[in-house]
């Protein structure tokens, strides 16, 4: 079995939505498995298009700053992070989200003997992005690499179809295996993130575990919300979704989850169409999962 290192947590939805059960009040909440992963922790939510971050290198679970920061959250993008370290020390520069302009990864995961690779990394990414990197992690790397492979399609700071986004993970993740994978005994990297500038949002299963919901049993708020459609509660047979959580593991509530298995992404664009890269289509598990309360 695989070490369970981070956990990761994203969101995104049509309507501004509190995300305070899922990072701290559900049985399996993000705040609870941080008893296992005290390495740190960080939240990113989105206010008319600009990401607001907060970071510490210290346990959630008792951290009043993580519960006060999850308890105020209202957005229609949030994407959250405990960290378990592999790589580099404890320090906030290590802690996840990592940020730039507009856009954020979150990294679960590990690249074996990083400090033998980090220099071959490093000149694969841009130079004039090379000198915003502050940490010491493999994961920040990750994400300044997959920054480099998506200025290709444009400035990072203007609109990007979510197929520009993800050919910009793919080659990134491509060029991470080709430097790193296949030396003598070394195992292969582990890649799942969670990457988005809050209107795309994209993650990617690169070896450990990630699960995504689109849809509820029964939405608690039927009876008021003024968005309820029949994708909020059925598969979508439109190719739009009200909703995409993406989560290490199932949270318990009511939404349904499937597996990604590896290899697998899944994301949505600005208007939410459902961009599904999966190999293999599961059949939906009630696995119930997070209310967004």
């Amino acid at each position: 079995m695989l070490p369970r290192m981070c956990r990761m947590f994203g969101f995104r939805s049509v309507i501004q939505s509190q995300v305070h059960r899922s990072l701290v009040q559900a049985d399996n909440a993000l705040a609870v498995q941080s008893q296992h992963h005290r390495d740190g922790w960080g939240v990113a939510y989105y206010v008319d298009g600009a990401p607001h971050l907060t970071k510490s290198a210290t346990g959630a679970l008792d951290s009043t700053l993580f519960r006060r920061v999850s308890g105020l959250v209202s957005s229609e993008t949030v994407v959250a992070h405990i960290r378990q370290a592999t790589q580099g020390n404890l320090s906030v520069l290590n802690s996840h989200p990592f940020q730039y302009g507009r856009w954020v990864m979150t990294h679960n995961g590990d690249i074996p003997r990083f400090e033998e690779v980090r220099p071959e990394i490093e000149r694969a990414i841009a130079p004039r992005l090379r000198r915003f990197i502050l940490g010491d992690t493999d994961s920040e790397r990750i994400f300044f690499l997959f920054l480099s492979e998506l200025c290709q399609f444009g400035p990072l700071g203007g609109n990007f179809v979510v197929d520009e986004v993800m050919t910009a993970l793919e080659r990134a993740v491509a060029k991470i295996r080709a430097i790193c994978d296949g030396r003598p005994d070394t195992k292969a990297s582990l890649l799942s993130v969670i990457i988005t500038n809050g209107a795309v949002l994209l993650a990617y299963q690169g070896g450990k575990e990630l699960f995504y919901s689109t849809y509820k049993t029964r939405c608690a708020d039927r009876d008021s919300c003024p968005s309820l459609k029949r994708e909020c509660e059925h598969a979508t047979e439109s190719g739009f979704v009200n909703h995409l959580i993406v989560s290490s593991e199932p949270l318990l509530g009511e939404n349904v989850w499937l597996p990604l298995a590896e290899g697998d992404l899944i994301g949505v664009d600005w208007r939410m169409r459902l961009v599904d890269g999966r190999r293999a289509n599961p059949q939906a598990t009630s696995s119930e999962a997070p209310a967004l309360g």
